[in-house]
């Protein structure tokens, strides 16, 4: 449900021009004319690198702006959500990325930066829920879509220490190397008050639908029930996992023998050498504790 109008009339643009592969930059250029079109103040910003955008980010805050609105994917998103988090600042979304999860959820169109603005410009918003990260030292990560582990995040892991080839490739041949190697991966899991030991192939947390371009992991996610869905795939041979794989785009693998579906407010994960990525970025290794944070984030929507 959405919330009384916000009045936009200044915004903060913060752009990752290397988003969708390049595509963010272009898309930026057309938001920021359109904007203009309707007499929107902007402020465009471009971070070098991750710590720079986050700290624009923040500047952004400081200067009243009405609205942050990101001109990429879901991992300049990501970086957006850490200023925002506990904010009365909304998050408005030009997507120009190569997954756009969170513009999925939201139903925020792709492909066309000028109704992404008019959004914007609309100023509805709702609250919706974030999750938030804690590691082993108690630094905090807050994530909008899915935090994955094992698999997911081996096949990550091989990807980020690859040079070669670029784009999906490298992506596509990590997976099949993680395949030549899968083994049972022992995991902890503690889903509030409920601890769980076994063997398993992956664990994905997830505040909304899908993550990796539109892969339903917890397909029956609400961003606003104040809980996690939690979806934890047995360990599995090299055949089953390959055949699992085209489910999870319908959201139909949690019917599946091998899939265990869980809901809770907090969720710590534990593997011995496993690393945990959240919106599609690194956020470090195992253990976190997971916890579903209620309205943590106001966020720019199609009207309703």
């Amino acid at each position: 449900m959405t919330t009384p109008r916000r009045d936009i009339r200044a915004i903060t643009l913060l752009t990752n021009p290397a988003a969708g592969h390049g595509n963010a930059r272009h898309a930026a250029e057309r938001a920021v004319a359109h904007f203009q079109r309707n007499g929107i103040e902007v402020v465009h910003v471009v971070g070098v690198d991750a710590a720079d955008a986050l700290r624009l980010a923040r500047s952004s805050l400081d200067r009243c702006t009405d609205a942050l609105v990101v001109a990429g994917g879901d991992g300049v998103i990501s970086i957006a959500l850490q200023a925002l988090a506990g904010t009365d600042v909304p998050l408005g979304i030009v997507p120009a990325g190569t997954g756009n999860d969170h513009a999925r959820e939201y139903a925020i169109p792709t492909g066309d930066p000028e109704r992404a603005v008019e959004i914007v410009v609309a100023g509805h918003t709702t609250h919706v829920d974030l999750g938030r990260i804690e590691d082993a030292d108690g630094a905090t990560t807050w994530f909008g879509t899915v935090m994955a582990s094992g698999f997911d995040s081996l096949v990550s892991d091989r990807t980020n220490r690859m040079t070669w080839p670029h784009g999906r490739m490298r992506y596509n041949l990590a997976i099949l190397a993680e395949l030549w190697n899968l083994r049972p991966l022992p995991f902890r899991l503690v889903l509030d008050d409920r601890e769980i030991r076994t063997d398993l192939t992956l664990v994905a947390v997830g505040n909304t639908r899908s993550y990796g371009g539109g892969m339903r992991i917890t397909p029956h996610a609400d961003h606003a029930d104040g809980l996690l869905d939690v979806t934890v795939v047995g360990a599995s041979t090299r055949t089953r996992l390959v055949r699992l794989f085209p489910t999870v785009f319908r959201g139909t693998h949690v019917d599946l023998d091998a899939v265990t579906t869980y809901r809770a407010r907090t969720v710590t994960v534990e593997s011995p050498g496993i690393s945990a990525y959240a919106d599609g970025d690194y956020v470090g290794p195992l253990p976190v504790r997971v916890e579903a944070v209620p309205r943590a984030l106001h966020i720019l929507v199609p009207g309703g």
